[in-house]
């Protein structure tokens, strides 16, 4: 399974929805994601990759990590797989 299929896994486990219904395109926002759930997320995440994501739960707009949609969010996390190597 690729990096991309378990980020939507995730992503669509938190917001009880299929994967296949979880765009690139998707904002949080739309899949109905709010800041509890997107903090679920990411601890999820972390945990699957065993990465530590830059992301300030309190500011996510001063995070060097972006959430603007699920395609950047995977863009992301490959990046930090990436660099743990």
């Amino acid at each position: 399974m690729s990096i991309s299929d378990r980020v939507i896994a995730i992503i669509a486990e938190q917001a009880v929805l299929e994967p296949s219904d979880v765009k690139p395109d998707s904002t949080l926002e739309d899949l109905g994601i709010d800041s509890l759930g997107l903090v679920e997320s990411i601890f999820a995440i972390e945990e699957e990759f065993d990465i530590s994501i830059p992301f300030n739960a309190n500011e996510p707009s001063a995070s060097d990590f972006d959430i603007s949609n699920v395609a950047a969010i995977i863009a992301g996390i490959e990046k930090l797989v990436s660099e743990k190597v």
